[in-house]
């Protein structure tokens, strides 16, 4: 049977433990045709040497490829990096993965036989988990709203009881998991390195749909995520600024005319749910 190839690509800077645990658990993965391909952001921690050092055997057998940054280029640009060296090197699939993450040995498995059924599909997205506790729903597909200039994960923070182990069509994938077909990075290139952290993902999955591509929500693969360490926490104030400033340069682009005029009123509403989470301390900040 073929087995496409796919290269999962694991953007570091700094967070050199999580980086590491990240690595150990895809190693693990059960699919038989895969690299794993780490772009370090130029961090400062040593992570380049930790990961030399550990996994020694596995770069010099190729299994793993390590790319060190001049400099730290951002979300999209670090992707940007491994997404094309992967195609140069003839991968079918790109998994996208977060550093401070980590995989079940059935991800690869689960996701690509239904990826390749319907060539229709462009882009696939698991199940995700908060890493604690593990059974909690970080993200269970996305929905975009434009005329409330607003983006959700389905799910989240609900406990899995098997209520969203139905695969469909999601708006979105998160770009913290994300298996882009070959395809897809031919015909729209790669992530927009305008957004200044938040929303590549949205972005990109949104110009895939405009070129006749399904976003598909796949529970079958399991990944679980500890968190947004590297902008602060869930709520830490960095967080908040960048989601704000990202989402205004994709609801400029996308929205209507029209959609102009409840924007603002959900937006108000939106900062009020968010205050009231605070409040009531069901937001964690970790």
């Amino acid at each position: 049977m073929n087995q496409p190839s796919v290269y999962v690509v694991i953007l570091g800077w700094n967070g050199r433990e999580l980086t590491l645990d990240c690595i150990r658990s895809v190693l693990k993965i059960d699919y038989p045709n895969f690299v794993v391909l780490v772009v370090d952001n130029h961090s400062s921690d040593g992570s380049p040497d930790a990961i030399r050092k550990e996994f020694q055997t596995e770069i010099a057998s190729g299994k793993i490829l390590l790319v060190e940054n001049s400099e730290n280029l951002g979300f999209a640009r670090g992707n940007n990096v491994g997404m094309e060296l992967a195609l140069k090197r003839g991968a079918d699939y790109v998994l996208l993965l977060n550093n401070d993450t980590v995989v079940d040995p059935a991800l690869l498995r689960n996701m690509i036989p239904m990826s390749e059924a319907d060539g229709s599909v462009g882009i696939a997205a698991p199940k995700i988990y908060y890493f604690d506790p593990p059974d909690q729903i970080w993200f269970a597909g996305g929905r975009i709203a434009l005329h409330k200039g607003l983006s959700w994960h389905i799910g989240i923070r609900e406990i899995d009881h098997g209520q969203y182990d139905t695969t469909g069509d999601c708006d979105y994938a998160t770009g913290c998991a994300m298996l882009i077909k070959k395809i897809v990075m031919e015909k729209i290139g790669f992530l927009d390195p305008v957004y200044p952290h938040f929303s590549e993902d949205a972005d990109y999955c949104r110009r895939a749909g405009l070129r006749g591509f399904r976003i598909l929500y796949l529970p079958g693969g399991k990944v679980w995520h500890k968190i947004s360490v590297s902008t602060g926490g869930q709520l830490s104030i960095r967080k908040i600024r960048l989601r704000l400033q990202s989402n205004f340069i994709f609801y400029k682009r996308y929205a209507r005319w029209y959609h102009w005029f409840t924007i603002p009123v959900f937006f108000i509403l939106d900062g009020f749910r968010v205050l009231g989470l605070i409040l009531t301390r069901r937001i964690r900040n970790k």
